[in-house]
């Protein structure tokens, strides 16, 4: 069975701390997928506020996933101050990759993961370009 296997590539552009909370763990006593991907989502809405958009709101164009990957590496438990790097990768006209790299308060891989993002205007319900101020921001950091 042929396995995702995500390459994190070289040009950070965020870093952010997360806690695991209690709500966070499954019924193994780890960090339950889902709430991984919930994690990466509030490590990108914090990257965004940290420059003063939102989802919703980038000079007036959202963000929609297109896809999303994420190659688990090891177990991750409540208490654990997990540090979430974002990478950029790929940027076309109307959207761009993020990459993820996650690991706990002992630099221990848990995880990395890939996110396509697509600028999204959701009053008219269709793609739309990458708006200039955040694609010089990307420009500039990748």
């Amino acid at each position: 069975m042929a396995r995702i296997r995500i390459e994190i590539p070289s040009n950070k552009i965020a870093t952010l701390n997360i806690p695991v909370r209690i709500t966070d763990i499954n019924y193994g006593n780890h960090l339950g997928n889902d709430s991984l991907v919930g994690i990466i989502h509030e490590a990108r809405v914090q990257w965004l506020k940290d420059l003063q958009f939102t989802e919703l709101n980038i000079d007036g164009t959202g963000l929609i996933m297109s896809d999303l990957g994420v190659e688990y590496k090891n177990e991750s438990f409540y208490g654990d101050m997990l540090t979430v790097e974002i990478y950029v990768g790929e940027i076309t006209t109307v959207g761009f990759d993020l990459y993820y790299s996650i690991k706990n308060q002992n630099e221990k891989l848990i995880a990395k993961a890939k996110t396509g993002m697509v600028c999204f205007d959701y009053e008219h319900k269709k793609v739309t370009a990458i708006p200039e101020k955040l694609k010089e921001i990307l420009a500039q950091l990748s």
